[in-house]
């Protein structure tokens, strides 16, 4: 049996000091939007009683589904690898990127330098992404939609070159027969777009699980718990989506901090997953365990 963890959406703060010249172009709107209301719903405290109870799991590998920053100042982005460093080694723990990862240019470039082997892994044809991380017969393929967007947007793309390696990757570990668990950040089912903030090229991400498969979808972005299908090559492929991890109860915006925890393994040829999701309830101060469900 293979436990993977899911946590998205880390925010990490306080906002370290900023400069006026940090404040051009679209990080000055971030910034008035995190002082006039993230500020108050996204907290420490929050994240660092989650990852406790998580880290209580000893998942054998962890994936994070974006968005460790907030303006991807370098400050931040130093900040979020020691952070990932607490969290886990980097043989234990995968990133894809989000969107406040690559809020301006060269911001996700200089991420992927901070962060190293955790936003690394198999390649082909020498790109970034998608990468690939084995742990046992899980093949765990992280992609990329995080772009620099202008102010006010918070879209992600995924583009043709990307989708057709991810087609190639997918093929090969069906092939082999991996349960293959598909990264990114923004949510590509239907329901969930947006044309300010949902994932340019979602057809085309669709179009790829459709013809080459996969076993499961894991996404953040949405700062919500949610649940749906996209069509799979001989299957439906169930799209999860946790809610941000740094989420304060009493918040307006978003669902209070969550985890989810998938226990994953073959039985007589055929794979067996279930989820726990673990979290803050609306009310009362425990993690508790919101809900389990059988995948397959």
């Amino acid at each position: 049996m293979i436990t993977l963890a899911h946590i998205s959406d880390i925010h990490l703060s306080p906002m370290p000091a900023v400069g006026m010249r940090d404040l051009l172009g679209k990080r000055l709107t971030g910034f008035l939007n995190w002082k006039l209301k993230r500020h108050g719903e996204m907290n420490t405290e929050t994240l660092s009683r989650l990852v406790a109870h998580m880290q209580e799991q000893n998942a054998d590998f962890t994936a994070v589904t974006g968005d460790l920053t907030n303006l991807a100042l370098d400050s931040e982005v130093e900040r979020a690898g020691r952070w990932l460093r607490e969290l886990g080694g980097p043989e234990k723990t995968v990133v894809c990127p989000g969107n406040h990862d690559a809020y301006v240019p060269g911001a996700l470039d200089y991420a992927r330098d901070q962060w190293g082997d955790y936003l690394r892994g198999e390649t082909i044809e020498g790109e970034a992404f998608p990468f690939v991380r084995r742990v046992g017969e899980m093949a765990i393929i992280s992609c990329s939609s995080a772009v620099p967007t202008p102010p006010f947007m918070a879209i992600g793309r995924f583009e043709e070159k990307q989708a057709a390696r991810l087609g190639r990757i997918l093929k090969l570990l069906g092939d082999a027969d991996y349960f293959r668990v598909v990264l990114i950040h923004h949510p590509p089912n239907a329901e969930l777009q947006h044309p300010s903030f949902g994932l340019k090229g979602h057809r085309l991400f669709r179009q790829v699980i459709a013809e080459s498969g996969a076993e499961l979808i894991l996404h953040g972005h949405t700062h919500r718990s949610s649940i749906h299908h996209v069509p799979g090559k001989t299957h439906e492929v169930p799209v999860i989506g946790v809610a941000a991890a740094s989420a304060a109860q009493g918040g307006t915006l978003d669902d209070p901090a969550r985890y989810n925890l998938f226990r994953v393994e073959k039985t007589g040829g055929e794979w067996r997953c279930t989820m726990r999701e673990y979290g803050f309830q609306r009310l009362g101060a425990d993690i508790v365990m919101r809900m389990q469900m059988r995948i397959y």
